[in-house]
């Protein structure tokens, strides 16, 4: 095949979507639909302008791509491969397998050039949202010589029909992310039948009322006209750009513009008749050599010469700004160990207090020593104490602000933080009442998975709640998020516990943090410990003599369980009282910590919780907790309703001991 422009751009495009083919017909399972009709925005973005470098994949100013559709990620690991990344033909080849480096959907960390992990609907585009936010920030904080690039994202019919995608388009509209490309390959197809089906609404008319800027390609196969549409994109200053591509579902195929190809293998017959539609004639899994070189010839030759003059440039930012260096290098990987230890929070601060009110004390405190804490709440800010007192409020006028208003978008808020942290550079938080952490599910999971130290402060932890109601009062969370693999769930029982939660929080390299704090005032406990929050679990209050009984609690309900304990012992019964604030901490410790810890056998114990009792009868045999729906009125008297009173810990303990 001749090597000029047209027909190397011909060929290499048909060797991706002929790759993706075979790729999806091994492992009998996949999606070619959008693989195929995608595969020519994909090439000409990493062809012509998608700035990275396979031999440094990492690199800290190369363009984000994110991949929101993340079913199409053959296509994605088929232009990695072919883009020099660290993705061989054999890894092709074992798409989908166990262990394979090619995963049914990208995952962050397992795969090379993968710069956020996606497939749940629409949350790769509020990431991608969150890496664009991120870019500005840090381009504020050390200029263009040190962060200065784009963020792209892939899109479809069904990301931009999840609520959360909507969240993130009024956001990114609102603040004029100029530097945010969003690729919509609009083949309407969706896997259950046509786009119309289920939605009709003028895609267009929907980014323009959000203060997008749009442009449309007709013919979404036309490699001339995508590049001017990207091109166009890059130029504007003033907004966000979505290029929406109108493409063919499963291009080639007999069944294509159907359903029927958006998420089943073509199979032999029907890839090799759609492989010879675009006039390739190559074996399984063949790319010719001047494919290669295609890209060798730009993407591969662009990335290095723009990482080396980036380095340049960042040698230049040390010489004239050393500290802002050092900073820079500090930040830019998620390792705060150094940071954290170096601090001191003042032992002076600790008293009786409200866990939000202790939280936003020590949020600001790490906030003034470390410039890259970034986050907000979802508008509700003065009430989780998520506002940083000497942060200004980022906005289109002023980048450099570390006090986000997300809004009421907790989904979003939550995956866009995800976002940032991919991106890398800053640490990042997020707060909402606890009952709403429903709605940032499906993004803490995300946290988990890409291994991300995400931190969530999540207050109103309780039926302390009081007046709002069952509706504001949680009871299932705690056992949701404790649920989450590769999460800390944090429920301090006063000041100090406050502040080891923070600590855990902060020095955390790969596990999101959730801390669920009170609105109500909590005392500060005599023999509390911030260091032992790291262990998970530990004594609170000894027994004096013979541990009779072990209570066990969390967050408020410790000192409940250390009032019950002083009206046990005055009938003479001891009674240890263990503090666990965080399960996950708590279970690494070992069997005989927790032996050590927990005392009595599992017959003697009662754990107080004011949630669902699920989980907890792992600790101990008896559990006092809340099994139904919370009540509307004054915290004591719904708390008093319940029986979360001393006085009924002592008479349930009193009647399993039988006394």
């Amino acid at each position: 095949m001749p090597k000029n422009l047209s027909k190397i751009d011909e060929l290499s495009i048909a060797a991706i979507r002929s790759i993706c083919i075979d790729g999806i017909n091994k492992a009998k399972s996949g999606h070619p639909g959008m693989c195929l009709s995608a595969a020519p925005i994909i090439y000409t973005l990493y062809k012509d302008f998608l700035n990275s470098n396979p031999e440094n994949s990492s690199w800290h100013d190369r363009d984000r791509f994110v991949m929101s559709c993340g079913h199409g990620s053959m296509l994605y690991y088929t232009m990695l491969h072919l883009c020099g990344f660290d993705v061989t033909i054999d890894d092709l080849k074992s798409f989908r397998q166990v262990g394979s480096r090619t995963p049914g959907h990208p995952e962050v960390g397992v795969t090379d050039g993968i710069d956020a992990g996606s497939g749940p609907l629409g949350q790769g585009i509020a990431q991608a949202v969150g890496m664009a936010m991120a870019e500005t920030i840090l381009n504020k904080m050390y200029g263009d010589d040190v962060y200065n690039h784009y963020t792209y994202c892939l899109t479809g019919d069904g990301c931009l029909e999840e609520g959360i995608s909507q969240e993130a388009i009024s956001f990114a509209g609102t603040n004029k992310l100029n530097k945010l490309i969003l690729l919509y390959d609009k083949n309407d197809v969706t896997l259950d039948g046509p786009l119309a089906q289920s939605s009709n609404e003028n895609v267009a008319e929907r980014f323009l009322a959000s203060n997008w800027n749009v442009i449309h390609v007709s013919d979404g196969n036309d490699y001339k006209s995508i590049r001017r549409a990207i091109k166009l994109a890059r130029e504007n200053a003033c907004a966000p750009t979505i290029v929406i591509f109108d493409t063919v579902i499963g291009l080639g195929s007999k069944n294509q513009g159907t359903c029927k190809v958006h998420g089943s293998p073509l199979g032999k017959e029907d890839g090799d008749a759609a492989k010879l539609s675009y006039g390739y004639q190559y074996g399984e899994f063949e790319i010719p050599q001047e494919v290669y070189e295609n890209f060798k010839n730009t993407f591969i030759k662009r990335g290095k010469q723009a990482n080396e003059l980036s380095n340049e440039r960042l040698n230049e930012f040390a010489k004239k700004s050393p500290d802002k260096y050092k900073q820079f290098k500090t930040y830019l990987e998620n390792d705060l160990d150094t940071v954290i230890d170096s601090l001191q929070f003042p032992v002076e601060n600790f008293k009786d207090a409200a866990s939000r009110d202790a939280s936003g004390e020590i949020l600001n405190f790490y906030h003034e020593n470390i410039p890259v804490l970034v986050g907000g709440s979802a508008d509700v800010a003065g009430s989780v104490k998520t506002a940083l007192k000497n942060g200004k409020t980022w906005s289109v006028e002023s980048r450099d602000g570390t006090n986000i208003n997300w809004g009421i978008r907790e989904f979003f808020m939550s995956a866009a933080a995800n976002g940032m942290l991919l991106h890398g550079g800053l640490r990042s938080y997020v707060g909402s009442f606890f009952v709403f952490s429903d709605y940032c599910k499906p993004a803490i999971r995300m946290s988990a998975l890409e291994e991300l130290p995400q931190i969530y402060l999540f207050s109103h932890d309780s039926i302390a709640v009081g007046e709002d109601g069952p509706t504001h009062q949680p009871i299932e969370q705690l056992a949701m998020l404790r649920s989450i693999p590769n999460t800390y769930t944090f429920r301090p029982a006063d000041y100090k516990e406050a502040l080891g939660a923070y600590v855990c929080a902060l020095k955390s390299k790969k596990t999101p943090s959730a801390i669920i704090i009170s609105r109500q005032k909590l005392k500060l406990l005599e023999n509390s410990s911030a260091d032992n929050v790291a262990k998970g679990g530990y004594i609170v209050k000894k027994e004096d003599k013979n541990n009779n009984f072990t209570l066990i609690a969390s967050g408020s309900e410790v000192q409940l369980a250390i009032d019950a304990s002083n009206l046990l012992k005055e009938k003479g019964i001891d009674v240890r009282v263990v503090s666990i604030p965080c399960f996950e901490l708590f279970e690494k410790q070992g069997e005989e910590y927790i032996e050590s810890i927990l005392g009595q056998k599992y017959e003697n114990r009662l754990f107080i919780e004011m949630s669902s009792s699920f989980g907890l009868y792992k600790y101990a045999k008896n559990v006092m907790a809340i099994d139904k729906f919370g009540a509307s009125g004054p915290a004591n008297q719904v708390i008093e309703l319940y029986g979360f009173t001393a006085d009924k810990v002592c008479e349930k303990v009193l009647k399993l001991l039988n006394k």
